[in-house]
């Protein structure tokens, strides 16, 4: 168990939180979660140590261990990936060096005898005679492959690197578990695999996550950082969601009695918790959310921004055909001979293993990028929107506050129309005059909605939209898309947003396309689609 009594944590006058009191224990997942500056991070760094609160404590069980992802990518350069792993466990990796360095010893005296006859001891009662077999075990089930066990860490790309450093923290089976956004930068049979094993873990999780249904697999209560204060709930994120928008509901209903509303929540409660019994998710197994105490929900301070994406007309029943479309680079075939047809209605969902063929594929469309072979046609009624991965050029060197900037894109030049629309996406009163050059990602990424807000295109391209953005943005933008009556062709790291808004799934691979009406969970758990995809992607053909 980890607990913290009487925390706070102040920056000037600026209050992050205060008077924070919690208990985690074992066998329970938290989910950490808050608007972008809220704390979520910095809460995880009191918790390791890293950081020093203003005020305030924060206590282990005797004997507890506390592993950590670490974020600095490059701290173990020079370590070989196998050993990487195994520092993890620092007690045990400690008593690694120090029996290692004592054996070494060309003048090994009787002193060192007895230090190394200690260290022995120390290092089996840890199982340490299994430590290497176990932390190449948890590689192998990550992904990385034997042969790269023993090279530099160095050596290895980006998403590797994330893998090794996960496997760092959760080897040894720490006590306590935190990890800020562990699935960044991991592919989706590596976040599945650890969705799993934080199902079955058996000690305690406290976690930083933008992705939602990650929230929903593995959390047991949601812990959540708002009013200066930090709260916990029991159930998963979407429990949370729905709650909080449920309890701001009644708040602004003034005629409803307190009886009813708490009839009403009962009923919710009772609901959610039927749906979670039957799933196979990691709260079905934990505590029961009908023991929570209705009078804990409170409604959120959070901000949703107003994304309701309209199209001026209505497509015909022409929307793309792309034949024959190929692209490749100096390392071969992005993707080869792409035939496909785009109908009416479609809500697309593009995979590939490499993110650059289906940026590639994207511009193409998009006539920002020329294909090596093939063509495309688009029907003569669309009207498209793309929102491109990098939107930088929208932004750099750009002299305009934001009235100015989205004005460019509007047909209604009218500076009350702009600002109240800047307003739906939370730059209200002086944000609105800020530069448009100085953005945050998270405000660009907002910025760019509003202009394909504006542009009422039946047809949006979408090239990972949810990077930047926090959850209440990714939520508002979700629940759009899912509303929205055009045809979209879409990426996204966020699996939430790509189940729910989903109809149909195109991978794009250096051998052809693979193209299936059928939900986003369905394509990734099929064996059928596993064994296509290998055989797909065995022979990437040479430029």
């Amino acid at each position: 168990m980890i607990s913290v009594s009487n925390l706070s944590l102040r920056f000037g006058k600026r209050i992050l939180f205060d008077d924070v009191s919690l208990k985690f224990t074992s066998g329970n997942c938290y989910g950490v979660i808050g608007a972008n500056g809220a704390g979520k991070s910095t809460f995880l760094k009191i918790l390791s140590g890293e950081i020093d609160s203003t005020t305030g404590q924060v206590a282990l069980d005797p004997g507890a261990r506390m592993a950590v992802l670490k974020q600095n990518h490059f701290e173990f350069d020079a370590s070989p990936v196998l050993q990487t792993v195994m520092m993890g466990h620092q007690v045990l990796w400690k008593i690694m060096e120090e029996k290692d360095a004592l054996y070494a010893k060309p003048d090994f005296s009787e002193a060192d005898g007895v230090r190394a006859s200690e260290l022995e001891a120390e290092f089996a009662e840890m199982d340490g005679w299994n430590a290497e077999s176990d932390a190449a075990s948890l590689l192998s089930a990550l992904g990385i492959s034997e042969d790269m066990h023993y090279t530099q860490m160095s050596e290895l790309n980006g998403p590797d690197k994330v893998k090794v450093l996960l496997a760092q923290a959760i080897f040894g089976n720490p006590d306590i578990l935190l990890l800020d956004e562990p699935t960044n930068d991991l592919d989706t049979e590596t976040i599945l695999w650890l969705e799993q094993f934080l199902a079955d873990f058996k000690n305690t999780v406290i976690v930083v996550s933008h992705d939602r249904h990650f929230l929903d697999s593995v959390c047991t209560h949601i812990v959540d950082v708002d009013f200066s204060k930090i709260q916990t709930y029991a159930g998963n994120y979407t429990f949370w969601y729905e709650s909080s928008q449920l309890a701001l509901r009644q708040r602004s209903d003034q005629n409803k009695k307190a009886d009813e509303k708490r009839k009403e929540l009962m009923s919710f409660i009772e609901r959610f918790s039927a749906n979670v019994a039957k799933s196979r998710q990691a709260t079905s197994r934990k505590k029961m959310l009908e023991k929570l105490n209705v009078e804990d929900i409170k409604p959120s301070s959070r901000r949703y921004p107003g994304i309701i994406f309209t199209p001026e007309r209505e497509a015909g029943d022409q929307i793309l055909q792309v034949e024959g479309l190929s692209k490749k680079n100096e390392s071969g075939y992005l993707f080869k001979n792409v035939d496909i047809s785009v109908n009416k209605g479609d809500k697309i969902a593009v995979l590939s293993k490499d993110s650059l063929a289906i940026t590639s594929f994207f511009e193409i469309i998009n006539g920002e990028m020329k294909p090596d072979s093939g063509e495309y046609k688009w029907g003569v009624t669309i009207t498209k929107a793309y929102l491109p991965n990098d939107n930088s050029r929208y932004f750099e060197g750009v002299d305009m506050n934001l009235v100015e900037w989205l004005r460019q894109f509007s047909e209604n030049k009218d500076e009350s129309f702009v600002r109240g629309f800047l307003g739906r996406m939370l730059f209200s009163g002086e944000e609105s005059l800020k530069k448009a050059s100085v953005l945050s990602g998270g405000e660009k990424m907002r910025c760019m909605i509003a202009r394909m807000i504006l542009s009422a295109s039946n047809l949006l391209t979408l090239d990972e939209p949810t990077n930047h953005l926090d959850l209440e943005s990714i939520t508002a933008f979700n629940n759009a898309l899912k509303d929205y009556r055009g045809t979209v062709l879409f990426t996204s790291h966020d699996h939430e947003f790509m189940e729910t808004v989903s109809n149909r799934i195109i991978e794009l691979t250096p051998n052809g396309t693979i193209d299936r009406y059928m939900s986003y969970d369905e394509y990734i758990t099929s064996e059928e689609i596993k064994a296509l995809r290998a055989e797909m992607y065995q022979q990437k053909v040479k430029a």
